[in-house]
């Protein structure tokens, strides 16, 4: 990492802009945020003599992945409430791309949610890390049955009141919630969050088609991880996934590893949302970036093995992927081109959680954001607001 530059020049690339490809051009990074971009190879003429030029010869410039479900990596998770915890967690994700994230809780009692939310309330970013941008409340509004990882003896109803303490305990930073429609029967719940601005995701569900067709019309716009712990397709009742398929108003969370989802589903999925309405995320826990070997979740023992993050009885228990790697699984499908995997990864989420006006693309005046990469998704450099985190 190149600490405190002040200035950037980037030249001989190829620039994802939000509405077009420009080859053979330069971006302008100054106090963390795009100054401007030139189009050709001339040097800006207010160029700082002190810039750090990066020549970019036959790589591509696209906006940084943000990851909207990580409960953790590198060792530690969001529910360990320690600051240290998010900064194993931040240090670590830009070598795979991820510049921003939503630090993910899990089903767990009441006490351990608040100081996970108090800890993200009071965690200061750093330079040079990835953005925690806010908390994805996973749980514990969820159905038993669909319950898949998380805790079964810490599920509970939808409850507005604890709800809004947790929300007030988080410093407002709670943007997404994963809940189970069927359990809000009037729909207060889900209007009252989506009308507050949170964006509301039905998973861990129960719900067929006809209850995430009235739980869109309350106010849920997302499907947390789709095909996982919620109903798939029927003949005779299309579930959830069948209503990401159908319902233009939803966008879905796809875990593309090829063991949550199957890669022959993932094509189906592309085939039917295109990349307008997928957002790729990895579900990682603790053990992202280290050996095999035995860990926990949610006060739960994880056996990790070959790519793979189960619990004792071989239910899926998070992820180990990382986000290049999705990526590039996606990159593999029919149809699928680098602007897809941008809309997917970058796009969707920033306006999903709205954060679109300053993360998701590379633009003017937006963070300087950016990842240099080869036509396969490898990773050369990782810029998190202006600085060199990964090389």
């Amino acid at each position: 990492m190149i600490e405190g530059t002040w200035s950037m020049f980037i030249k001989n690339v190829k620039i994802y802009l939000e509405d077009k490809t420009i080859p053979n051009s330069g971006i302008y990074i100054e106090n963390n945020r795009v100054q401007s971009i030139h189009e050709g190879n001339d040097l800006p003429h207010d160029l700082d003599q002190n810039a750090h030029i990066i020549d970019a010869t036959g790589l591509n410039a696209i906006p940084g992945f943000i990851d909207g479900h990580i409960h953790g990596a590198n060792g530690a998770d969001t529910m360990d409430a320690t600051e240290e915890a998010l900064d194993k967690i931040a240090s670590l994700l830009p070598m795979e791309g991820t510049t921003s994230f939503l630090a993910t809780t899990i089903t767990q009692s009441h006490d351990n949610i608040s100081k996970a939310l108090e800890n993200a309330a009071h965690y200061s970013n750093k330079p040079g890390q990835a953005e925690l941008v806010g908390v994805h409340l996973e749980g514990p509004f969820v159905e038993k049955t669909k319950a898949g990882a998380q805790p079964r003896e810490y599920i509970i109803k939808p409850d507005l009141q604890q709800f809004k303490k947790w929300q007030t305990q988080s410093a407002g930073k709670i943007k997404t919630v994963t809940m189970a429609p069927e359990h809000d029967e009037n729909g207060q719940f889900i209007n009252s969050l989506a009308e507050s601005g949170v964006n509301v995701s039905a998973g861990h569900t129960d719900c067929g088609f006809a209850g995430i067709e009235k739980a869109v019309a309350q106010g849920v716009s997302q499907l947390t991880h789709l095909c996982n712990a919620m109903n798939g397709i029927h003949h005779r009742d299309i579930g959830a996934v069948g209503a990401a398929f159908q319902l233009k108003e939803l966008r879905a969370e796809l875990i593309a590893d090829g063991i949550h989802v199957a890669p022959e589903m993932l094509q189906l999925i592309y085939n039917n949302m295109g990349s307008e309405r997928i957002i790729l995320i990895t579900d990682a826990m603790r053990a992202k970036g280290l050996p095999d070997g035995d860990y926990e979740l949610g006060g739960q023992p994880v056996k990790v093995e070959n790519g793979k993050a189960v619990l004792e009885d071989g239910t899926l228990a998070g992820s180990i992927l990382k986000m290049h790697e999705g990526a590039k699984q996606m990159l593999k499908l029919n149809g699928v081109s680098i602007r897809d995997i941008v809309k997917m990864a970058s796009v969707n989420p920033a306006k999903q959680i709205g954060i679109y006006d300053r993360k998701g693309s590379i633009s003017l005046g937006k963070d300087a954001d950016i990842l240099l990469v080869d036509d396969e998704l490898n990773i050369k450099f990782t810029i998190c607001r202006g600085e060199i985190s990964f090389q």
